[in-house]
């Protein structure tokens, strides 16, 4: 018996339910945010233990296409098991589970012809299912984040000298394909040389890849621990001989390598259009295609920013230098609080763990004596009807009951006094009068400067700035020259209260130079471009109005 690819259609309403409550995206159509976000529902749902082993079976293999009946074969064994629910495995029960998935995204409904030899196996097998490729990406991350430890994860150093010598790599390999594409760009040899430059680009940024995860990851880890108010004894051991030899380690390799990671980036960047022009397009996948990395200017731009500082942009190794000075702070305060003679006692954090301990290997009428010696109370007796502050519930376990959260003070000192004295909120109108004026007068300052430097326009150069309007200037600058990317490019910066605009273009020859009581600034091969008339905009006037008043 055989079915045609427009009667799976109709035969659809009889396996999965209403074919109308399936919806089936067209190939290539674009999902939204919300949509996407749907493709992890299955994660919190009661059954996620099923749809994780059917998700799991989906993308175990390459280009699965399974019908509900085989779903539901593979899901008896896994019955079996014990790991997924008694009935779970019942061909109605899979083919609801399987409707759900499509509904929300993860899986497609194939079209094919199918040959059975009854009824039942025509349903069963006329309607087959496919992952999607968003699909297969959430599952392998889940099954990543499920395999994960708790503890630290070793950051990947090797990698630095690696990549090191790729980006060196790479600049040679462009030579090379740029000599062979211009002898002749057609010959099997400029081929090859344009294979060797892909080889090097996707190698040098998978390894960065791999690098800027784990140091995310091992840092993410500190931070869970270090802030942690009470640490045992061996726990600052540790974490000392972390920080002190293994961080130290890390940030010596990172900082060794930057230099010249940074040295091969900027050489690579006067011929990035060359670069990626000879990865070129991937032809042959279409124009709506994910590609590799290193493949366009903004995987370039990542690159050099996680390496090279800029101006109000700080690069991830001066971030990692700095979370790693918090991190060592964080742990000397540590050893102080645990160490000191005169502060506070240690902490009983270590008793509590091992009285739950013995909770936790003690039957129920050991339980019992144990809690009562422990805190010296007994069983209740509930003679009366509890009071109207009284909202615990007899019928739930302490262990089920709400979470009472406990202070520092009664964790590490057992006393519940509150320690020092709440300081007095202070009203002095005076010195509030001051600041309110010294703000009025800065601001009426600026306004004053930008004014200024908005009434000489074009004729700047030929002007003598005030200290307030050269100050002006130079902040706006600075800004200009940071949008650039290199001296070739152009660069603006905008006030946007007081609607002034810096643009900063570069041309060959032309000098500016800008005179002001303090000095004369001067920009070689630039053109500076002034635009605005420096007022307030009329829907911020008001509100400036307001502030000064």
């Amino acid at each position: 018996m055989t079915a045609p690819d427009h009667e799976a259609d109709v035969l659809r309403a009889g396996v999965a339910g209403n074919a109308t409550d399936v919806p089936v995206p067209a190939a290539g159509t674009a999902l939204d945010d919300a949509q996407r976000l749907q493709l992890f529902a299955y994660l919190q749902a009661p059954e996620h233990r099923t749809y994780l082993a059917i998700m799991r079976l989906f993308t175990s293999t390459l280009l699965a296409d399974l019908s509900a009946g085989e779903v539901a074969a593979a899901l008896a064994a896994a019955e079996r098991e014990g790991r997924v629910a008694a009935g779970e495995s019942d061909v109605d029960t899979v083919i609801d589970r399987l409707k759900q998935l499509v509904k929300w995204g993860n899986l497609v409904v194939g079209r094919r012809e199918t040959i059975a030899s009854s009824i039942a196996e025509f349903q069963h097998g006329s309607v087959r299912y496919q992952v999607s490729k968003l699909a297969v990406r959430v599952q392998r991350d889940v099954d990543a984040l499920l395999r994960v430890p708790e503890g630290a994860r070793e950051v990947s150093r090797e990698l630095l000298p690696a990549i090191d010598r790729g980006l060196a790599g790479i600049g040679k390999a462009l030579s090379e394909a740029l000599a062979a594409e211009r002898h002749d760009a057609g010959a099997k040899q400029a081929r090859h040389a344009r294979e060797r430059l892909a080889e090097q680009v996707t190698t040098v940024f998978l390894q960065h890849a791999e690098l800027a995860a784990t140091v995310r990851d091992f840092y993410a880890y500190l931070g869970q621990v270090v802030t942690r108010h009470q640490l045992a004894p061996e726990e600052i051991s540790g974490f000392r001989n972390l920080l002190v030899e293994y961080i130290q380690m890390v940030v010596e390799d990172v900082l060794r390598h930057t230099e010249t990671i940074a040295g091969s980036l900027a050489g690579l960047t006067g011929a990035r259009d060359d670069l990626l022009r000879l990865l070129g397009p991937a032809d042959q996948l279409g124009t709506d295609v994910e590609r590799a990395r290193g493949r366009t200017q903004a995987d370039w731009q990542e690159l050099t920013d996680w390496f090279v500082d800029s101006p109000g942009r700080p690069s991830q190794v001066a971030a990692l230098r700095e979370a790693t000075a918090r991190a060592i702070g964080s742990l000397l305060a540590s050893v102080k609080r645990a160490t000191s003679g005169g502060g506070l006692v240690p902490g009983r954090r270590g008793e509590l763990l091992k009285l739950a301990k013995w909770f936790d290997r003690a039957d129920e009428r050991s339980a019992h004596r144990l809690y009562a010696a422990a805190f010296g109370l007994h069983s209740a007796r509930h003679l009366q009807p509890a009071p109207d502050y009284d909202s615990d519930n007899d019928k739930v376990p302490w262990r089920d009951g709400p979470v009472q959260d406990v202070t520092v003070s009664v964790r590490s000192r057992g006393d519940r006094g509150a320690r020092g004295r709440t300081s007095r909120v202070l009203d002095d109108p005076m010195t509030e009068e001051t600041l309110l004026q010294q703000a009025r007068q800065a601001d009426q300052r600026r306004s004053a400067a930008v004014a200024e430097l908005a009434g000489a326009g074009a004729d700047v150069a030929r002007s003598t700035l005030s200290p307030d309007a050269l100050g002006v200037l130079c902040e706006l600058l600075t800004l200009a020259m940071a949008q650039r990317d290199s001296s070739e490019d152009e660069g603006s910066a905008l006030d946007p209260v007081h609607r002034l605009r810096v643009t900063v273009r570069p041309e060959p020859g032309r000098e500016t130079r800008i005179r002001s009581e303090a000095g004369e600034l001067t920009l070689q091969d630039t053109v500076l471009e002034l635009a605005g008339d420096g007022g307030l905009p009329e829907s911020e006037a008001p509100a400036a109005r307001g502030a000064a008043r």
